[in-house]
């Protein structure tokens, strides 16, 4: 029954979903250079798929940090409830709530004493009514959310800034979004416990599978 406070104090997210949300970032705007080429566009549009690009991860980055709010309230008042649960239920009950609430891997570790433990110290926290509400670590968790999300668009679409001719900007753009797709699939197998390297691989072709599966339908 973690607070998401506390994780929030110690990173902002876990490896896996730092490596997800990089993955949306680089998704959506690479659907923008994606349909770049396709549509044969010329030099002078180059402006409005930049802004585009830019303003639909502005968007993302700000839905992905109200979801995170939002998730951090569901769980908090989750937990609170789990709380209550345990300190009126029969020793039996409570000991089965306590159980429910852990991964099956972690519960088939604790024996029953242990469990029992863990009940009587739920039954010493204080019963009080506490309200929920969002914290500082909470908001700055979300700011760096929303960071995360638009900050992953700026590599893709810089070159389009500094470099004239449509087509190289748009090759230097995928080299620099394969680059980082690769990384990023190396990130989340190494904290998966895979093989970085084939992970990596693994996420660029999945990223350009979801990418041209994205321009065909329409997005």
């Amino acid at each position: 029954m973690a607070d998401p406070t506390s994780s929030a104090r110690q990173r902002l997210l876990d490896p896996i979903e730092r490596s997800s949300e990089i993955l949306f970032g680089l998704i959506m705007v690479l659907t923008f250079t994606g349909s770049f080429r396709a549509l044969g566009a010329d030099h002078d549009d180059v402006k409005r798929m930049l802004v585009a690009a830019l303003g639909c991860n502005l968007a993302w980055g700000i839905i992905d940090a109200v979801m995170y709010l939002m998730g951090t309230l569901s769980q908090r008042g989750h937990n609170l409830m789990l709380l209550r649960s345990i300190q009126t239920a029969s020793p039996e009950e409570g000991r089965r709530f306590i159980l429910d609430a852990m991964s099956d891997d972690v519960a088939k570790l604790l024996t029953d004493a242990e469990i029992e433990s863990l009940r009587q110290r739920f039954l010493q926290l204080p019963r009080g009514r506490a309200h929920l509400r969002l914290h500082s670590d909470d908001l700055m968790a979300a700011a760096g959310v929303f960071l995360l999300v638009f900050l992953s668009t700026l590599p893709v679409v810089l070159p389009f800034v500094f470099m004239v001719h449509p087509t190289r900007s748009l090759r230097v753009s995928n080299l620099i979004a394969v680059i980082m797709l690769f990384l990023t699939g190396m990130a989340y197998g190494k904290f998966a416990g895979g093989r970085p390297w084939r992970v990596g691989a693994l996420m660029v072709v999945v990223g350009a599978c979801m990418v041209g599966l994205t321009i065909a339908l329409g997005g």
